[in-house]
């Protein structure tokens, strides 16, 4: 045998991993492979993987006998809808999928080759965890990772998919990165296990589980029946994003830029519906949906730009809502993409759980919102009452362009509210009450509450028809494009 048939036979070898049966195992789980995933994930024959002949120097508690290809995990670049993206994918056949030193290795090299190629870089997670033969070594391939995760974060789209456990240290790369998605079977997130958790065990409460993680923590962008989901998810992901901070090419668009939508104010009370009807094709990606419900984030295009949305699904803002917020926004504002903000909001949750925590997060809200500098654009669907509109993207914290739709009510409360508070004395007199109300509520909607009122005042640039929507978007995103400011020279906030 020559040594270019020998290469060939190696690297056939290499390709089952952990061998034949171990895939079929990974198949009776109803799992893909490391492989089978990169497959699926990267554009047909363009995947080139790296460090193939990487191994593990561990000799210790039986390690200089383990053979183990590629260390666990594959690694390497190729093209997502013709666009270049870095990957790597655990091999749970080979020793679990475990995270030793050169292992990470595998993985830091990807990341560091997407910083400089400025592409994403795209984790796929099954693995058994820290590879405890290996001690200190593990451990500090865990820093370099998240140290690499740091470093590309606001420059490159991070993104991590979790097909199987994922626990204690490894559990920070997903929290690391821009977007994380998991299978609602098999794959588990956690820093604790359920079973250590003070009297719990995963039979009560498994608090790993992808619907459990998704409902209650911010951890989560997405879960999917299946692998072919996710991937897929993942794909359209980068087709829509930027490949980086510096990346401002827009793509063509088939959908008209002043379609008219009729009937547009009938959803004011369902942002995903008026979010869906102005995008592109319809296409919409809404982000971490089942967590933190009186909030919508979802990116779509609008005349072939990526736009940020952010909408209000319920009358009052909560903690959550405004940390999930807060973060989308930030995510947008590092790889320069357009924010246009759905309002129809009346106040704050109120609990004595929420008056905890709550202004903080609204803090976190508005600096978010006022320190970004891409374009921003409000559109009043509703209700725009107090504090909580001053924090969703006024003009008075930075908003480019505000819209109002005739309808909308804009001001520091409820109408009927205020006129209670301000006509306590002569509604307890009046003998018609609500006549009484009805009136004094015309009077202040005209004198400081309507969409008028405010235009009157510059606190919005336009009263527009909702059915134009779309277009007067796209107009204002537009012009803005070329948008700078000047900041004040500083080192970062510290909201």
């Amino acid at each position: 045998m020559n040594k270019l048939e020998e290469l060939r036979r190696i690297k056939q070898e290499i390709s089952l991993g952990g061998g034949q049966k171990k895939i079929d195992s990974q198949h009776a789980k109803g799992k893909l492979t490391a492989r089978e995933r990169l497959n699926i994930l990267f554009d047909e024959n363009t995947f080139v993987e790296i460090d193939v002949f990487v191994s593990h120097r561990c000799t210790n508690f039986g390690m200089a006998d383990v053979k183990a290809t590629g260390d666990g995990v594959v690694s390497g670049y190729g093209t997502i809808n013709g666009r270049l993206a870095y990957a790597y994918a655990q091999d749970f056949t080979v020793l679990g999928g475990s995270l030793g030193e050169y292992h990470a290795e595998k993985i830091v090299k990807a990341q560091q080759m997407a910083l400089k190629m400025g592409c994403p870089i795209i984790g796929l997670n099954d693995s058994g965890g820290a590879r405890i033969q290996e001690g200190v070594n593990a451990l500090s391939g865990f820093g370099k990772i998240f140290y690499n995760n740091t470093i590309s974060s606001g420059v490159i789209p991070q993104i991590t998919a979790v097909f199987g456990a994922c626990g204690g240290g490894a559990s920070l790369v997903p929290s690391l990165s821009d977007f994380t998605f998991m299978t609602k079977e098999g794959a588990k997130l956690f820093v604790n296990s359920p079973n250590a958790l003070a009297e719990n065990n995963i039979t009560k409460l498994d608090t790993s589980a992808a619907d459990y993680v998704s409902e209650n923590t911010a951890n989560v962008d997405g879960v999917f029946e299946t692998e072919e989901e996710l991937l897929g998810m993942i794909r359209a992901l980068v087709e829509v994003l930027p490949s980086c901070n510096l990346d401002d090419k827009e793509a063509s668009a088939n959908d008209n830029p002043n379609r008219i939508i009729p009937n547009l104010d009938s959803y004011k009370n369902d942002p995903r519906a008026v979010i869906q009807n102005i995008a592109d094709d319809s296409l919409v990606l809404e982000m971490k949906k089942e967590y933190a419900g009186d909030v919508v984030t979802a990116l779509i295009r609008m005349d072939g730009i990526t736009v940020g949305c952010v909408g209000n699904q319920e009358d009052t803002i909560t903690t959550a809502g405004a940390y999930k917020a807060e973060e989308f926004v930030d995510f947008c504002d590092a790889f320069n993409i357009p924010v246009l903000t759905l309002v129809n909001v009346t106040g704050f949750a109120a609990t004595v759980e929420e008056e905890k925590t709550i202004s903080k997060a609204l803090a976190k809200l508005t600096n978010a919102y006022a320190d970004a500098t891409v374009p921003k654009v409000t559109v009043v669907m509703d209700k725009a009452y107090g504090t909580a509109y001053t924090v969703m993207n006024s003009k008075a914290i930075g908003a480019d362009m505000v819209y109002a739709w005739p309808d909308a009510v804009i001001g520091t409360m409820d109408p009927e509210m205020a006129v209670k508070i301000m006509y306590e004395d002569e509604l307890a007199a009046a003998d018609d009450k609500l006549a009484f109300i009805k009136e004094k509520k015309a009077e202040y909607v005209a004198a400081l509450s309507g969409a008028a009122s405010a235009a009157s005042r510059g606190y919005i640039d336009d009263i527009i028809e909702p059915d134009a929507t779309r277009k007067r978007v796209i107009a204002a995103i537009q012009m803005l494009l070329s948008k700078e400011e000047m900041r004040p020279y500083k080192k970062h906030g510290t909201i």
